[in-house]
C-alpha cells in the first residue's frame, strides 16, 4: 500500500470518529483539571502523612500524563499537524517538558528542572510550576468550551455581571485557599472575615492588611497572594479585550462602545492578540523589574537563601506594577533594612507609575509599531486618551512630590540627606495609586495626610491597575469646570471636544465616589466609635482609611488591624465596589436609551 492511500485511509478513519475522540477528550479534561487541582489543595494546603503524600503525588503524575497523551491526540486528529503545532506552541512546550521531566523521574528518581533551578539556589521551583500547569491547562480547558459555542450562546451575558462575577469567583476562591492550615505560619490561621479581608485587598490589588504579611503567612500563603495579586491586576488590565472575546458567547457588539478606556477600537477585529499583548506586556514589565531589583537590595535585607531573594524581588515587582502595595517586609518599605534602600524605592515607583499609567497608554507610548509610525510621519501624535493619561499623571506626579516634600521637610522627611528626601517626595506622590509606603503613614502631619487622600481620590488612569476616579475623569470635570468659568461653548481639552456623553459619565463617576465615600466615612464613624476614642485617632484616620479602601490604594494611618468587624465588612465592600464601580457606572449610563420621537419643554433653574 502507498504511503498516499495510507493517509488517505487514516484521515477517513479519523474523519469519521473525530467529534467523539475530541469530545470525550474534553470532558476528560475538565474532570481531570478538577481533580488534580482539588488534589493540589489537598496536597499543599494540608499537613499530609507520608503515604498519604506519595498517594496525591500519583494523582497529579497521572494527570501530567493525561495532558501529554491528550495532546497527541489532538495533534493525529489535525488534518493540518504543522498548523497545530504554532497554534498551540506554548502547549506544546509544556508537554515537551512534562515528557522529559516524566522520562527524567522514572529513570533517574529526579526532576530535571527542580535539580536545575536548586543548583541556582532557587528552592520550590517543582512546586510552583505543578500549580501553574494545572491552572492553565484548567483555564484553557473553560476556555475551549467556551470556543465550542455549546454552552453560553443561549445566553445574553451582562458586561458589568462578568465582570463583577470574575473579581468574586477570584475573591472566594483565594478566601478558601488562604483559610488552609498550611498557608499560615504555625501557631496562627485565619477565620473566614479575615481570609475574605485579605482576598478582596489582594485581588483588588488594595494592600490593606489586617495581619503582618511577612511573619503571619508561610511561603505558601505568599504564593497565593502573588497569584491573586496577579489574577486582580490582569483581570482589570484585560477585560477589555475579554468583552470583545466574550462577544462570541452571546454580547452584542453595541455594548462594547463604553470600554474605550481599555482598548481602542481600532483593536476591536484583534481581541485575541490584543489579550495576549496584554498579558505579555504586563509579565514582561513585571519580570524586568523584578530582575532589577534583584541587584538592587541591600546587603541589610535578611534574605535566607538565593531563591527567597528571586522570589521576594518577583513579588514586589508584581505588586508595584499592579498598584497592590502588599509587601514581604514587616512596615513595608519603611523597614529599617531598605528604608534608605533607595533605587530600590525607585524602581518601585517606576513600575507603580507604569502600572498605573494603563495599558493602552504603554501601547501607544512604546509599541514599536506606533513608535514606527510617528518616525514616519512627525505629524502624528500619541491618541488623546494617551495624552490625558501621560500629562495628568506627571502633574498629579510632580504636584504631589512638591507639596510633600514641603509639607513634611521637617516631619517624617526630617534626617534624611537631600536625595533620600527627593526620592522619599517621588515614591509617596507616585505610590499615591499602590499603597506602599516609605515612611510611617500615621506620623505625617494633617496636611500631608490631606494631601495624599486628594490625591488618592483622584487615583491613576484608565485601563490601569491602579483605582481612584481616574485621571481622565478629572480631567474632563476639570476642563468643563475651566469652560464654565471662561464662558465658553464647548468643552475643550488638548484641542478636543468633549462631548456631552463624555461629561455625563466623568460626573456620574465623580458622583459615585463622593456617595460612597461619605457613606462609608459615615457607617466607620458607627462603627468605629473605639478607635475614635483612642488617644491621638480623629474621624480624618476613617476618612484616609475609606478614601483608600474605595480608591484600591492600601495606604493607612495603622488602623486596619484595629477595625471591628462591622468596619472590617465595611472597607471589604468599599473595594469591592472600588474596583469594580466605576465600570460597573460606565456600562449603567452607557446603555442605549430607546430612541422616543418625543422631547419635554427645556427646563431652567438657577445653580449655584
Amino acid at each position: 500500500m502507498s504511503w498516499q492511500r495510507f493517509r488517505e485511509r487514516a484521515n477517513l478513519f479519523l474523519y469519521g470518529n473525530k467529534d467523539i475522540v475530541l469530545g470525550t477528550g474534553k470532558i476528560l479534561n475538565v474532570i481531570v483539571s478538577l481533580v488534580a487541582i482539588a488534589t493540589l489543595v489537598v496536597y499543599y494546603g494540608y499537613a499530609n502523612s507520608e503515604e498519604r503524600s506519595e498517594q496525591l503525588l500519583f494523582v497529579i503524575k497521572l494527570s501530567f500524563l493525561f495532558y501529554v497523551i491528550h495532546y497527541l491526540v489532538r495533534f493525529i486528529y489535525d488534518f493540518n499537524p504543522i498548523d497545530f503545532l504554532k497554534r498551540t506552541w506554548f502547549e506544546g512546550i509544556l508537554m515537551f517538558l512534562l515528557t522529559i521531566e516524566g522520562i527524567s523521574y522514572n529513570l533517574f528518581d529526579t526532576l530535571l528542572l527542580e535539580r536545575i533551578s536548586e543548583s541556582a539556589g532557587i528552592r520550590g521551583f517543582a512546586d510552583l510550576s505543578t500549580l501553574f500547569v494545572q491552572v492553565y491547562f484548567l483555564i484553557a480547558v473553560i476556555i475551549g468550551i467556551g470556543k465550542g459555542g455549546s454552552v453560553f450562546p443561549r445566553f445574553k451575558l451582562n458586561p458589568a455581571l462578568i465582570f463583577i462575577a470574575s473579581f468574586a469567583l477570584i475573591i472566594f476562591g483565594g478566601t478558601g485557599l488562604l483559610m488552609l492550615p498550611e498557608m499560615t505560619t504555625p501557631g496562627n490561621g485565619m477565620n473566614f472575615l479575615d481570609a475574605l479581608f485579605t482576598s478582596t485587598s489582594a485581588t483588588c490589588v488594595t494592600g490593606l492588611m489586617v495581619e503582618d504579611t511577612s511573619t503571619f503567612f508561610t511561603f505558601k500563603g505568599h504564593v497565593v497572594l502573588l497569584g491573586l495579586i496577579k489574577l486582580g491586576g490582569l483581570n482589570i488590565i484585560a477585560f477589555g479585550s475579554f468583552l470583545m472575546l466574550a462577544a462570541r458567547f452571546g454580547l452584542q457588539v453595541k455594548q462594547h462602545d463604553v470600554i474605550e478606556d481599555f482598548v481602542n477600537k481600532d483593536t476591536f477585529v484583534s481581541a485575541k492578540s490584543m489579550l495576549r499583548k496584554v498579558v505579555i506586556w504586563s509579565t514582561g514589565m513585571e519580570l524586568l523589574g523584578g530582575l532589577v531589583m534583584y541587584f538592587l537590595w541591600d546587603e541589610r535585607v535578611p534574605f535566607v537563601n538565593n531563591g527567597e531573594k528571586v522570589f521576594s524581588s518577583i513579588f514586589h515587582a508584581v505588586s508595584a506594577f499592579n498598584n497592590a502595595g502588599i509587601s514581604l517586609f514587616s512596615d513595608g518599605l519603611y523597614n529599617e533594612a531598605i528604608r534608605d534602600n533607595y533605587f530600590v524605592h525607585w524602581t518601585v515607583t517606576i513600575l507603580v507609575f507604569f502600572g498605573a499609567l494603563g495599558m493602552v497608554a504603554l501601547f501607544d507610548l512604546f509599541d514599536y509599531r506606533a513608535l514606527r509610525e510617528r518616525m514616519r510621519a512627525p505629524w502624528k501624535r500619541i491618541r488623546f486618551m494617551t495624552k490625558i493619561a501621560l500629562y495628568f499623571s506627571l502633574a498629579l506626579v510632580l504636584v504631589g512630590a512638591i507639596g510633600y516634600y514641603l509639607l513634611e521637610y521637617n516631619n517624617t522627611l526630617a534626617g534624611m540627606d537631600q536625595f533620600g528626601k527627593i526620592t522619599t517626595s517621588f515614591f509617596q506622590s507616585v505610590t499615591r495609586t499602590s499603597g506602599f509606603n516609605s515612611v510611617d503613614i500615621g506620623a505625617i502631619g494633617v496636611p500631608g495626610l490631606f494631601m495624599l487622600l486628594v490625591l488618592m481620590f483622584i487615583g491613576s488612569s484608565s485601563s490601569s491597575t491602579g483605582g481612584g476616579i481616574k485621571t481622565s475623569t478629572f480631567a474632563i470635570v476639570a476642563a468643563d469646570v475651566l469652560a464654565t468659568i471662561k464662558g465658553a461653548p464647548n468643552t475643550e481639552l488638548f484641542k478636543r471636544t468633549i462631548t456631552p456623553i463624555l461629561k455625563s459619565r466623568a460626573y456620574s463617576v465623580l458622583l459615585f465616589f463622593i456617595v460612597f465615600d461619605v457613606l462609608g466615612v459615615f457607617f466607620l464613624s458607627i462603627t468605629e466609635s473605639e478607635i475614635l476614642a483612642m488617644e491621638g485617632r480623629d474621624l480624618l484616620d476613617l476618612a484616609f482609611e475609606e478614601v483608600s479602601a474605595l480608591g484600591t490604594v492600601g495606604l493607612s494611618t495603622g488602623i486596619t488591624a484595629l477595625l471591628s468587624p462591622l468596619g472590617k465588612l465595611i472597607i471589604i465592600v468599599s473595594m469591592f465596589i472600588g474596583r469594580v464601580g466605576t465600570l460597573t457606572v460606565a456600562f449603567a449610563v452607557g446603555v442605549k436609551i430607546i430612541s422616543k420621537n418625543y422631547k419635554y419643554p427645556d427646563g431652567h433653574t438657577m445653580v449655584g
